[in-house]
């Protein structure tokens, strides 16, 4: 063994990483151990690597992939032989990647394997640290496809057919555990096209001359640089972005995204629909966060108003987000052993947590019941939950139906699949005479359920169809219809250049019920937006709930007044307090949101209310005064009478005195407690006669 390395270009103080199938060499003859074996091999690399070399070994577990916690000091590899023994040496070192850790034995084992980062192939990671130390690669049985070097390339070139996922779990250390997470640069296992294949690297680096080979017993040991690696995969993927998959070598790429299978759904819906048609037609669907479900909906919500579709594809980064995979669920059941289907997905698709995992078998009762989720109120309803960035699997049904199980196993079936899809958020557009832009957002996600979600999203389209027919706006106005959190992080995240632009906005959600309209501050809390919005709503609805900023309702406002984004979004939803045992509805989050609790005539009424919010901040000017001193309203035909009027009179006065340049018209109605068309239409009359100009207060 020693003389092959020596022959296969290893030298002292170098630094190598070992990819072995020891057991191809069979026993030794003299009936030794496995420890032989080690030793063996162990001994012909320090003796040829001297005291300055080091050996490192994979020590993968996939630990997180699989659900499993990670115990660095006793977690097993699963990569062999070879890699476990050296692992549990007393004087190795390894790295604390929850998915693709490494040990490491040597002068540089500490440098190579601490502060592991959470991007597996990421930054500073082992791969990028061994690119660095000029490292060797060696292969005892395996060849280059064996490589995982191979994905470290992959991902800084950023080939089309991996994508970045992420993964959660626990990583034990001293028997503490601590949540954790990894990212892993994935392939989508459903599509045979993105199959990984070293077949045209391995002939580069043959041709090269870069492989150096010899036999050891009946097996083999090769090794080749991992800058020869590099350099070699980066030529390839330049001229064939396929170069490390089986479809280098075909006639066309495979489809990474399939298009949508949105007849399945079979939409009906008449152009120009009502609200109230759209609520019925959209609510079945299962609209999870990336899924045919969702873009049914989307599409069907673009035939009804002209809407830019923008897709961001799974695995892209979203400042600190990343876009998930695609999911489908095709049939999920609970069924006794007997046979006797309790409920199934095809009777509501809220009876799988959305992005559950696949899973099929018996199981305990008691297993079962670590799975199965139950809404904390409603005893006959199926609660709405959810595990985008979790992997476990997870059933849900009603209290009154969990506490009938009484058998000690049952069986379980979720047929669900991952895969490469995209992200898509929908963009209504109506310019105005200035690029200055108002928001309005909602979410279209959230599977079989009207009222949370999907109501907003009506009451905003039905808004920006009266928005379109006017020809006079002076902002521009966006409607953004996406899934929630991950749409508007996708979409602000790809459209920094409009954060500059966005005067503010308004999220819409939860509008379908009878409850007084709830309006939440921004983070600013006093914005221009803040202050029209909030006038508007006490003007029109006396009754409604003002709360500040994260303290009723939590969507996706956060994202637009987050840190580095700081756009006033305000929220305007229909809400119980937060007091209420049933907040923020009772039917929150379950089978009983359905479009049979929407009102249309609260969405009316909310439509009419978001109209006025619009009509008084494109109203709200600041007056300057041209005039000095007291005016003479006599002269003007302005005065009002004291003895006749004397409110009235008071009125005018205290208006016409907050005229100097530095309130707007919302600020001077807020500040004389008087309506605003009110201080409107004195404002008009004193501008008629030239005695004050009118200013935007973003100019």
């Amino acid at each position: 063994m020693r003389d092959a390395l020596q022959r296969c270009g290893l030298n002292r103080g170098d630094t190598v990483l070992c990819h072995s199938n020891v057991g191809f060499f069979g026993r030794p003859k003299e009936g030794g151990t496995a420890e032989i074996i080690f030793q063996t091999i162990l001994g012909a690399f320090q003796e040829v690597l001297g005291p300055d070399g080091t050996i490192i070994v994979p020590t993968f577990t996939y630990s997180f992939c699989k659900g499993e916690e990670f115990d660095p000091e006793n977690s097993s590899s699963k990569m062999g032989l070879f890699a476990e023994m050296l692992r549990r040496h007393p004087l190795a070192r390894r790295s604390e990647d929850p998915i693709f850790s490494v040990a490491a034995l040597g002068a540089r084992s500490r440098e190579l394997t601490e502060n592991a980062p959470q991007e597996c192939f990421g930054k500073n990671c082992f791969w990028e640290r061994l690119l660095d130390a000029d490292g060797l690669i060696c292969f005892i049985n395996l060849d280059l496809g064996y490589c995982t070097f191979n994905h470290y390339v992959e991902r800084y070139l950023n080939v089309p057919y991996r994508y970045d996922k992420l993964f959660t779990g626990y990583i034990v250390r001293n028997g503490i555990k601590k949540k954790n997470s990894a990212i892993h640069f994935c392939r989508d296992l459903s599509n045979p096209g993105t199959l990984q294949s070293a077949e045209l690297l391995t002939e580069t680096a043959v041709r090269e001359s870069a492989l150096r080979s010899c036999s050891v017993g009946r097996g083999q040991l090769v090794c080749i640089r991992a800058g020869e690696i590099y350099r070699f995969i980066e030529q390839g993927v330049q001229a064939n972005p396929w170069f490390m998959t089986v479809s280098a070598k075909a006639a066309k790429p495979p489809i990474l995204i399939t298009a949508p299978d949105v007849k399945q759904f079979n939409i009906s819906l008449r152009p120009d629909a009502s609200m109230e048609e759209m609520i019925e037609a959209l609510c079945p669907l299962p609209r999870d966060i990336v899924s045919d479900g969702y873009d049914a909906a989307l599409s069907a919500l673009s035939e009804q108003i002209p809407m830019i579709i923008h897709k961001y594809a799974t695995g892209t980064s979203c400042w600190t987000w990343i876009v998930p995979e695609k999911w489908a669920c095709h049939e999920a059941h609970l069924e006794t052993l007997e046979g006797e289907r309790l409920f199934s997905y095809s009777d509501s698709p809220l009876h799988v947590i959305s992005y559950s995992l696949p899973f099929e078998g018996q199981v305990s009762r008691e297993e079962l019941f670590r799975h199965l989720h139950v809404h904390p109120r409603r005893p006959d309803a199926i609660p709405f939950r959810f595990a985008y960035y979790e992997r476990d699997w997870g059933l849900c049904c009603s209290r009154n139906l969990k506490d009938s199980l009484v058998d000690d196993h049952y069986r379980v079936r979720i047929d669900s699949r991952f895969s490469y899809g995209a992200l898509k958020v929908g963009e209504v557009l109506v310019p105005g005479e200035t690029d200055q832009s108002i928001v309005l957002c909602g979410h279209l996600c959230h599977p079989a359920t009207a009222n949370d979600g999907l109501s907003g999203v009506i009451v905003g389209i039905e808004v920006m169809r009266h928005l379109l027919r006017r020809k006079n706006l002076h902002y521009t106005y966006r409607f953004l219809v996406l899934p929630e959190t991950i749409g508007s992080v996708a979409y602000l995240s790809r459209h920094e250049d409009l954060l500059p632009k966005i005067k503010g906005g308004l999220f819409l959600e939860m509008l379908g019920l009878e409850y007084p309209h709830a309006l939440q501050s921004s983070f600013a809390g006093n914005s221009e937006v803040d202050q029209c919005f909030k006038l508007a709503l006490r003007e029109r609805d006396p009754g409604n709930i003002e709360s500040g900023y994260r303290t009723l309702v939590l969507n996706d406002d956060r994202q637009f007044n987050a840190p580095g984004v700081r756009i006033p979004m305000l929220s305007l939803s229909r809400s119980l307090p937060r007091s209420d045992p049933d907040f923020p509805y009772p039917e929150y989050h379950s089978s009983q949101d359905t479009s049979d609790i929407v009102s249309v005539t609260s969405l009316e009424d909310s439509v009419e209310l978001v109209l006025r919010m619009i009509e008084v901040l494109e109203a709200n000017r600041i007056p300057t005064n041209n005039f000095k001193g007291e005016i003479f309203c006599s002269r003007f035909g302005i005065n009002i009478d004291s003895q006749v009027d004397p409110q009235g009179n008071r009125s005018i006065l205290d208006v016409i005195e907050k005229i100097d340049g530095t309130r707007s018209t919302v600020q001077i109605a807020n500040e004389c407690g008087v309506p605003f068309d009110y201080v409107q239409r004195t404002l008009e009359e004193l501008d008629h006669h030239r005695l004050i100009e009118f200013i935007r207060p973003d100019s």
